[in-house]
């Protein structure tokens, strides 16, 4: 039988999560602020809505989602632990390092499973570029940089930085294997007090040095995670077809007599598996839950997510 699991949160992003646990049979109620809403989806996949209150306090729920405005995972995170709830909390997983730390410690003593809800960490292309680095065939990873941008979604409590680079922050520790020992970020606000433009600059003590840009307010829509290795490069692009998402480019550098030079040549793609990564994200999640297995992406990613995100926001333009 499935862990049974109760959404918390019925806007867009707690709307897929229901549906996906609901097609891995594990949707065992939904439940949000306006019960009205609760009520609406509930009656789509055929389960119950419930008050957060009564999820926690029902011995049949092993676990909750909560896809919530982030300035309220951190509290509700901790009260799901505490009420011997397994936890699946969206990114990011609280507004503060406090917070964030309060969230980890919670997990920590519950000994429950606690996931951060880093998506993109599940797309096979994502998982397929780390077999490449574990393999070596990239060589010694040089440089890291991405560019997530497009138009919207304008949010009242989180800008740019905090809504979209913990994607590609999330990819980059993974990458790394490593914190960084250097932030510098930038952001830029142009509608409202809050950035829609965010740049950060990261260090790290084994070399690595990367680059995050991220932008609500750009004419075009880019998804793109670039590893530049001493052997070759790879590119990550989320919003190629499936058969090009993952490119590897074996281009040519090297030194001679007249200077520098180099040599272009066209990519190989990499075959993936099929799989959305958010039914492999949720269906690793049961599976943790099943048989008490680490998760690949703890609360404690999420914290390393949000400190970055702290230095990162000293300086704005």
């Amino acid at each position: 039988m499935a862990p049974r699991i109760v959404v918390v949160g019925c806007g867009y992003w707690g709307s897929n999560h229901a549906r996906t646990f609901a097609e891995l049979g594990a949707l065992y109620a939904v439940s949000d602020r306006n019960p009205e809403r609760a009520v609406a989806l509930a009656q789509i996949h055929g389960v119950k809505a419930m008050a957060f209150e009564e999820a926690l306090a029902d011995p049949a729920v092993d676990g909750v989602v909560l896809a919530l405005p982030p300035q309220y995972h951190a509290d509700q995170a901790i009260s799901a632990l505490e009420a011997g709830k397994h936890v699946l909390v969206e990114k990011p997983i609280a507004l503060s390092v406090a917070d964030a730390r309060r969230v980890v410690d919670a997990a920590e003593k519950s000994g429950l499973v606690a996931m951060t809800g880093h998506v993109l960490r599940f797309h096979p292309a994502f998982e397929a570029l780390e077999a490449l680095i574990a393999a070596g065939d990239l060589g010694a990873v040089r440089y890291i940089h991405s560019h997530r941008v497009g138009l919207g979604k304008f949010h009242a409590e989180n800008d740019a930085l905090w809504d979209i680079a913990p994607h590609d922050l999330s990819l980059i520790l993974a990458l790394t294997g490593e914190k960084p020992i250097s932030v510098r970020g930038v952001g830029s606000a142009m509608l409202n007090r809050l950035s829609d433009f965010a740049h950060l600059h990261l260090q790290f003590a084994s070399g690595v040095r990367s680059h995050v840009f991220a932008s609500r307010l750009n004419p075009y829509r880019e998804r793109r995670l670039t590893v530049i290795g001493s052997k070759t490069m790879a590119v990550f692009d989320d919003v190629a077809p499936w058969n090009q998402k993952l490119a590897v480019f074996h281009h040519k550098v090297w030194e001679d007599e007249n200077g520098w030079q180099s040599e272009m040549v066209d990519p190989d793609y990499v075959a993936l598996p099929d799989g959305m990564p958010l039914t492999r994200e949720c269906a690793h999640f049961l599976e943790c839950i099943r048989t008490g297995t680490r998760t690949r992406t703890p609360v404690s990613d999420g914290l390393a997510v949000i400190e970055i995100l702290s230095e990162g926001t000293v300086r704005h333009d």
